[in-house]
């Protein structure tokens, strides 16, 4: 598409969104992307007729996104919904085309063998997959920070050394993992041997029943789970967020998700790259706006990222949406990593991602 086009297209979208012709209940400043460069594929969308929604058709570059299921997916709920073909509208820059996937392996496959372009994915399988792909994939921005909590029955527990000589339950997809690694760096920042800490890998459905079925209990949990079992058991409190324990300690966030695109995507897409950044913050304003929770709420469990509406207007305010970008993702990553290369180096390939990682840092 030729640089007078994309400027046209640019142009007519911030009309159109003015003049309220874009998506439906568009968050503050959207309509601040610019149309792609290049065509990975076209939609000529024709919905059915509504008094709300008349016919309308779309030749516009389609872009294949794959989201993980829970906090890492939940802000894209917005974008996934009113940049799809259903509510295509005039002059939009790019029809997205979802999926939504329950594994970290699965959206990997999906970047590498072409049947995703852009995915909201762990930070730590992003480096991992760079490191194997050759540079195949580069990191977006950081779209979710911390979600894991130490959730406690009783009232033994205030801070992360409380934990020495007690019994924590854990969730066993998280062995060996993230959590783990982040868990037990914080442990041995705070004083506590990992070693002394019991911990007992169940399941998260294993995890609900030990705690909501006596009197007293210990877990680590991530939301949307930590949240359901708050939800489930009043008697259940939050005793200690690791993203606070994690900023004590280390003085930044804790970067736990993020966006990525293939590298051959970005390059031949460069201006649909930049516009798929913009218009996910305009997204995640308004999955995190004032006032929106219900419909926000109802997003994510529409598209498939959270359980039920109960749930997720609690989850939400948890799921630490933030959009980082440029430097600042590159400097929070690069601090994440660095523990993550000293507890376990092949959680992240091996080695710390080369400078090519991060897109839109020189």
């Amino acid at each position: 598409m030729k640089r007078s086009l994309a400027l046209a297209l640019a142009a007519a979208l911030s009309l159109s969104l003015l003049a309220g012709c874009g998506p439906k209940n568009p968050p503050a400043g959207s309509g601040s992307s610019t149309s792609g460069s290049g065509q990975p594929g076209s939609s000529s969308s024709q919905p059915d007729a509504s008094p709300d929604q008349p016919v309308v058709e779309v030749d516009a570059p389609v872009v294949k996104f794959m989201a993980l299921s829970g906090p890492t997916g939940v802000g894209a709920s917005w974008l996934m919904e009113y940049y799809s073909a259903e509510n295509a509208f005039p002059d939009m820059p790019f029809v997205l085309d979802s999926a939504i996937a329950t594994d970290n392996q699965e959206v990997s496959n999906a970047l590498v063998n072409g049947d995703a372009d852009v995915a909201a994915i762990a930070t730590n399988v992003a480096a991992n997959l760079y490191a194997k792909s050759g540079g195949a994939i580069q990191v977006l921005a950081v779209n979710t920070l911390g979600v894991l909590y130490i959730l406690e029955k009783g009232e033994t527990v205030a801070q992360l050394s409380d934990l020495a000589g007690q019994t924590l339950y854990a969730p066993s997809n998280t062995k060996g993992a993230n959590p783990e690694h982040i868990l037990n760096h914080l442990l041995e920042g705070n004083g506590v041997d990992p070693a002394s800490v019991d911990i007992q890998w169940l399941t998260p459905q294993e995890i609900t029943v030990k705690m909501t079925s006596s009197d007293a209990g210990i877990c680590m949990l991530p939301v949307p789970a930590a949240t359901a079992l708050l939800v489930q058991d009043s008697a259940v409190r939050e005793a200690v967020s690791l993203s606070e324990a994690w900023r004590e300690l280390e003085g930044g966030e804790l970067p736990m998700g993020c966006l990525v695109a293939s590298s051959d995507f970005i390059q031949e897409n460069p201006e649909l790259a930049e516009a798929f950044v913009a218009l996910y913050g305009d997204s995640i304003s308004f999955m995190t706006g004032e006032g929106n929770l219900p419909d926000a709420a109802a997003l994510a469990v529409k598209m498939g990222i959270l359980p039920n509406e109960k749930v997720a207007e609690r989850a939400i305010p948890q799921c630490a949406l933030t959009l980082l970008t440029g430097q600042e993702m590159k400097s929070t990553l690069e601090e994440y990593y660095a523990v993550l290369f000293q507890a376990a180096p092949e959680s992240i390939g091996g080695g710390l991602p080369y400078d090519s990682f991060y897109y839109g840092v020189d």
